[in-house]
């Protein structure tokens, strides 16, 4: 059975030995950021800021946090003399060397540094050499982080975020995840897989990659503040072209809340998609994960008892997930086709979910759902990846 599929809108560590041991060694926790041991090796990261200060102190704290953003600088005691000032994505300029930049040319991304917070002419001294900010250390500093961070990672249009969560259990929608998720990839995006949910069992299961070397949600529990993208990227397993942040075998089932956001924050600033497979229960973990969905998926099976059990789904859901769709999957019960489910829960319909055959017996193999690119289910991902794009949905 083929899927129907409207136009979507424009969407707005551990420290245990072993695989997963050794590669959180290549991650330092700095300032609240996760930075990589190798600041160049990120895809698309473009060059550091310009640091332009004789003040040796204010220096090694402006040298510590692009190390937390994961940045490289370039630093000078005043105007470089060939290039640098106009090509830097950044210019850091400590206030002991505001007169020296005086006179150099007027150009946006300039911050001025200081320390002193009863020092009023640091605004005037920002107006003479046309800064865009005034930045008071130590107040000052997770707000540098970010800001280095974004230029050092080259951020563009934010990653389509996709959630799936099932309106009952068994109701497939891991299976659509991550059957999404292949798909994007293949299509050539630069794509994530997240496993929400800590008691489902592990999409990297699912994708036949539970063995595969890279960090686990528990190996994030402690991230605060900002995550580099890119090291957020390198660390986790690759498999089927795509990069899956799923549970590990462990006891833990819950990470803090703020972890969700900073890991999910870093995903989505890399652009291309995220897909995310959600539980039914919203803790304060899934809101977060939540708040950074674009979309929202709601798988319901086309029977009445499952659509009893997706009303309350989504209305737990709705509280924080503004756009909630139902994607209605056969065989149906009779007197429902998918028109009338998507009424019954008074959600806009997102599309009809094709069966196939012979789908658990390729899973057992180890290939993933929609895989080969060929039958119903990965025609269906594949038309929701083309109306997303269509739509400007940034993917």
């Amino acid at each position: 059975m083929e899927g129907r599929l409207p136009v979507l809108p424009a969407h707005g560590n551990r420290g245990a030995e072993g695989p997963r041991g050794q590669a959180a060694k290549g991650l330092g926790i700095v300032a609240g950021a996760i930075t990589h041991d190798r600041a160049s090796a990120a895809e698309g990261r473009r060059g550091g800021p310009l640091i332009v200060t004789e003040d040796a102190d204010l220096l090694d704290d402006l040298l510590r946090l692009c190390a937390a953003a994961g940045a490289r600088p370039e630093v000078h005691h005043g105007v470089p003399e060939r290039g640098g000032w106009e090509t830097a994505p950044l210019v850091l300029v400590g206030d002991d060397a505001a007169p020296r930049v005086r006179g150099a040319a007027r150009r946006r991304g300039v911050v001025l540094v200081g320390r002193d917070q009863d020092d009023s002419g640091v605004w005037r001294r920002a107006v003479e050499i046309g800064a865009d900010h005034v930045l008071l250390l130590p107040d000052g500093e997770q707000w540098l982080v970010d800001r280095i961070a974004d230029v050092a990672e080259g951020v563009g249009p934010p990653a389509l975020t996709v959630g799936v969560i099932g309106g009952r259990g068994g109701a497939g929608s891991s299976t659509l995840a991550c059957a999404l998720a292949v798909t994007s990839a293949r299509q050539g995006r630069r794509t994530l897989l997240v496993d929400a949910d800590p008691l489902g069992g592990g999409l990297d299961v699912l994708l036949g990659g539970e063995g595969a070397e890279g960090l686990r949600w528990p190996d994030f529990a402690g991230s605060r503040g900002r995550v580099g993208g890119g090291a957020l990227e390198e660390s986790l397993p690759e498999l089927h072209a795509l990069r899956v942040l799923s549970w590990d075998r462990g006891d833990c089932v819950t990470v803090p809340p703020e972890a969700v956001r900073a890991v999910l924050a870093a995903a989505r600033r890399r652009g291309g998609a995220v897909v995310v497979d959600l539980p039914r229960r919203v803790d304060e973990g899934v809101a977060e994960a939540l708040a950074q969905i674009d979309l929202g998926l709601l798988v319901v099976p086309a029977e009445l008892r499952a659509v009893a059990a997706a009303r309350r789904v989504a209305s737990a859901v709705g509280m924080v997930l503004r756009d909630l769709r139902v994607a209605v999957r056969g065989p149906y019960a009779p007197g429902l086709d998918d028109r009338e489910v998507a009424r019954l829960l008074g959600l806009p319909l997102a599309g009809e979910v094709p069966v196939e055959a012979g789908l658990p017996a390729t899973q057992e193999r180890g290939d993933p759902p929609g895989g080969d690119g060929r039958g119903p289910l990965a025609r269906f991902c594949s038309a929701f990846w083309q109306r997303a794009a269509l739509a400007g949905g940034g993917v």
